[in-house]
């Protein structure tokens, strides 16, 4: 298991549409060792979520957790480790809700984003067993996130008023007092 180098906003695998794993690749020991790097990765870097594409792969892969004990995000619910690999999302209900999102692998930027409120994903996990999973509030906010990196799609693609984009520093001074928490996804 190893830390990799997290990719900046600029480099072309983050806006490839990546490519879908079969299950033999998912069952294989090289994949296993991704999925570990992966976290490695995200842990290291204090995101609570990364997507293959962030570490130059470009692969149908992400991993999210939320533990409100250890990360900045202490009044949010936790979130289990999780593998997602070739996931699928459905908007369950689109009323829009807006978050203050970061990236890794856009660094010492934040941008309001509205995204649906509530999604379903569908998935196999590390094992290859498919799964759902319903999500709502942050959470489904940080699944999109995720998942847009599969697409070769930023959050800052997705901030509407670019008034509403800051440096982390400006966002702490100007916009924090009042805003939901940022999340560096």
């Amino acid at each position: 298991m190893a830390a990799r180098a997290v990719r900046k906003i600029g480099d072309p695998v983050l806006r490839r549409q990546a490519a879908p794993l079969d299950l033999d690749v998912v069952r294989s020991a090289e994949f296993s060792r991704l999925a570990e790097d992966m976290v490695e990765t995200m842990h290291v870097e204090g995101g609570i979520g990364i997507a293959a594409p962030q570490i130059g792969e470009s692969l149908r892969v992400a991993v999210i957790a939320i533990d409100p004990a250890s990360s900045r995000y202490p009044d949010m619910a936790r979130f289990p480790l999780t593998l997602f690999v070739n996931p699928r999302i459905t908007v369950l209900d689109p009323a829009e809700q807006g978050f203050w999102e970061g990236c890794l692998s856009v660094p010492n930027l934040r941008g309001y984003v509205l995204r649906p409120r509530g999604v379903r994903v569908d998935f196999m996990d590390a094992a290859g067993t498919p799964r759902s999973l319903h999500a709502e509030g942050f959470l489904a906010t940080v699944l999109q996130h995720e998942l847009d990196h599969l697409d070769g799609v930023l959050f800052v693609d997705r901030v509407r008023d670019t008034t509403k984009l800051a440096t982390v520093e400006n966002y702490a001074r100007y916009w924090a007092v009042n805003a939901s928490p940022p999340t560096d996804i």
